[in-house]
């Protein structure tokens, strides 16, 4: 049957495929549709395999925040150009709003949910990979509950958090998007030193000794040493213990006291290319 110019452009606005391919793939298939969309697949599936052992360093990162929710997704791809395409960003937030609406809490829930009538999350990401041509994948999701989450999504969308606050008054809120871009720029371990492991803090004792024995210390006073070091390690790399970069003279746990009598942060999600 011939071909139409009409066909083809309806295929390619449902796939996301070049025109040559959506014709093609028509031809082949002698105008059936759907069976002209399982071509596409297949030939994603194809590219998938061959590009699997290959590196995706590149991508996009977007938080939202629904007020006492939030989800963040990081998706990876093979170069820079890709992750600037628009195409490609507007994929990604399609796949965040699956999440969002079906209330995914893991990257697992989230590749085996209905991306459309008839493909799962998963079987959209293979579909694009054949579009594409590179390699594509969710490296990181996360779901985030408490009275207010606050999502940060830093300038160029390779950086993103979210923020979770004990409270959900609008002072909260607006003291959690401070404390989103204090995560975003100083990197925390962990929420307070409760949070960092065992083997981090044996490691930075170690460490502290051995540089205060290396710096002509005795022994015993080493220990000491060592001790003050690791108390500085936790201020410089837990959240709360961190000095507030927008006042340095306060820790973060103490900017959110002053806010509000009791706001703490409970949980943060931080997830860069970078």
């Amino acid at each position: 049957m011939a071909i139409t110019a009409a066909d083809v452009n309806k295929l390619r606005k449902q796939t996301g495929a070049g025109m040559m391919d959506c014709k093609k793939a028509l031809v082949e298939t002698d105008g059936d549709f759907e069976a002209a969309v399982d071509v596409l697949r297949k030939k994603g599936q194809k590219v998938a395999a061959k590009r699997g052992d290959n590196e995706a360093k590149e991508g996009v990162i977007f938080a939202e925040s629904l007020g006492s929710v939030g989800y963040i997704l990081q998706l990876n791809c093979e170069t820079d150009f890709v992750a600037k395409n628009a195409d490609f960003q507007t994929m990604i937030k399609s796949i965040m709003q699956v999440g969002m609406d079906k209330g995914a809490a893991s990257k697992e829930e989230l590749m085996n949910m209905a991306y459309d009538a008839k493909l799962t999350v998963a079987e959209k990401m293979t579909e694009q990979i054949g579009v594409i041509g590179e390699k594509l994948e969710i490296s990181n999701f996360a779901k985030v509950e408490a009275a207010t989450v606050v999502a940060y999504n830093h300038p160029g969308n390779q950086l993103a958090t979210l923020v979770a606050l004990n409270n959900g008054s609008d002072a909260a809120a607006d003291a959690g998007k401070q404390v989103a871009m204090q995560v975003a720029a100083m990197n925390p371990l962990a929420l307070s030193k409760e949070g960092i492991d065992e083997s981090t803090i044996a490691r930075e004792l170690e460490v502290g000794k051995d540089l205060a024995i290396q710096e002509g210390k005795p022994a015993e006073m080493a220990e000491k040493i060592a001790q003050g070091r690791l108390g500085k390690f936790f201020k410089e790399n837990t959240l709360l213990s961190q000095a507030f970069i927008k006042d340095n003279k306060q820790t973060v746990e103490q900017f959110l006291a002053s806010t509000e009598s009791g706001l703490t942060v409970t949980e943060f999600k931080r997830f860069s290319l970078s």
